[in-house]
């Protein structure tokens, strides 16, 4: 038995997805994602690898884009893993489906233990998964229903997982994340707070939390690859997107409780890197 919440972040394998052309658009699968930059979404890729690579000691490996799965790059919703199991999900969108194949390749060339989704009533997307090093929360969204939360409980019964209802087009973990392994970030939007209300209610642990102003800087993963001389790092948005959860991260900004500040510092060690996926596989 080791310290409650220890187990968040460790990892020694990152996988990620090259970014296609047909990514630009924005508007396959459903997702309704805004037209990008094409060449600076594969820059920001490049520095992505680069960042987990070579600042995080991970050893790497990288999945050719296809321009068929334009959302291919956005691998959380493909896999949740936890220990040596990976679940590999069954996305709300049909288009997208195919991207599991890739994945479930990869992770069963790692060793992971693989369990799949049968069941063709069940909707589930990787990014609704929230794991605390403590318990799972699952959100129910447009994207994830009661079938698909049922499934991880079913993979990872040594964890509580508890649903938390999400509303308006998000995912859970595009809400809120753990800024490390005591502490849950959130948007300020009504849907991430009530989202975290939710959670405050479900949970039998204590945890500090932290109000970012947008949404979006509150998807982020804290990584702790257990290598000598590597510490703690906080994979999130550059601030130069979101400056003002940014001030926020870093203590400037005068309107942040002092206790949730100091608290949160203590776990955010790292820098800005880009906010493409990557999935960060067990040690």
């Amino acid at each position: 038995m080791g310290t409650p919440g220890e187990g968040l972040g460790r990892c020694s394998h990152a996988l990620i997805r090259g970014v296609p052309e047909s990514l630009a658009s924005g508007e396959d699968a459903g997702a309704g994602l805004p037209a990008l930059d094409l060449a600076k979404a594969q820059r920001e890729h490049g520095v992505l690898g680069g960042k987990l690579r070579q600042r995080l000691g991970l050893q790497l490996l990288e999945l050719p884009p296809e321009e068929s799965l334009p959302l291919g790059p956005l691998l959380g919703d493909t896999a949740v893993i936890q220990g040596d199991t990976a679940l590999i999900t069954r996305p709300w969108s049909p288009a997208r489906r195919p991207e599991v194949d890739g994945v479930r390749k990869a992770l069963q060339d790692l060793g992971l233990r693989i369990v799949e989704i049968g069941d063709e009533n069940a909707t589930l997307d990787g990014t609704d998964v929230l794991f605390t090093g403590r318990e799972f929360f699952v959100g129910l969204s447009k994207w994830t229903n009661h079938r698909g939360a049922e499934i991880v409980a079913d993979t990872f019964r040594d964890f509580a997982v508890s649903t938390v209802p999400v509303s308006g087009p998000s995912h859970l973990r595009g809400l809120c994340g753990m800024g490390g392994p005591r502490t849950v970030v959130a948007g300020s939007s009504e849907a991430a707070q009530k989202a975290v209300r939710a959670m405050a209610v479900l949970t039998d642990h204590p945890y500090a939390s932290l109000t970012l102003p947008d949404d979006a800087a509150a998807d982020c993963l804290f990584l702790r690859p257990g290598l000598p001389g590597v510490p703690p790092f906080l994979l999130h948005r550059g601030g130069g997107d979101l400056p003002n959860s940014q001030e926020v991260r870093e203590g400037r900004n005068s309107n942040t409780k002092h206790h949730q500040r100091k608290e949160f510092q203590a776990f955010l060690v790292g820098g800005r890197v880009p906010s493409l996926e990557a999935w960060v596989g067990p040690l």
